[in-house]
């Protein structure tokens, strides 16, 4: 796959959806690139959610290119930054209601779950190190599963 474009403006669910393909395929730098699209052109309010999701795909780069301590740092600190952003702050739905706190599953993503995935795969690696982590740890999904 080319580079993703350092000029790419994408909405939300866009890049969550193109950021779980990505994740899925094994190609967590190419996720991280969407990510941050979305964070430097989606509105502020959003901004610490991608730039953490942006830091854990960036995690899982440096586990697939065997660097364990950078890998564990940016999964905990990407997960730290999006539960900061969930817990803070409130928001607007779908039909314009004002909601205390932020959304559970924005844009369809699973955020409990792919921080819980984050978690667990830095404790992993601090645990036993790279070479015993399974492959598909280091794909997690990104949005929720279909009904």
């Amino acid at each position: 796959m080319e580079r993703i474009p350092d000029d790419l403006v994408i909405g939300g669910a866009e890049a969550a959806v193109l950021a779980d393909q990505l994740l899925r395929g094994g190609r967590p730098f190419h996720a991280h690139e969407v990510l941050e699209a979305a964070w430097k052109s989606g509105p502020a309010q959003e901004r610490d959610l991608w730039q953490g999701l942006a830091q854990i795909a960036v995690g899982l780069t440096h586990a697939r290119r065997g660097n364990a301590r950078g890998a564990v740092a940016l999964l905990r600190r990407g997960a730290e930054r999006v539960r900061a952003h969930q817990a803070g702050g409130d928001y607007h739905d779908e039909a314009g209601s004002r909601r205390a706190g932020r959304p559970s599953n924005p844009f369809g993503m699973d955020i409990a779950s792919f921080l819980a995935a984050s978690d667990d795969l830095a404790s992993s690696i601090e645990r036993d190190g790279l070479d015993r982590i399974p492959p598909a740890d280091l794909s997690p999904t990104l949005l929720a599963a279909g009904p």
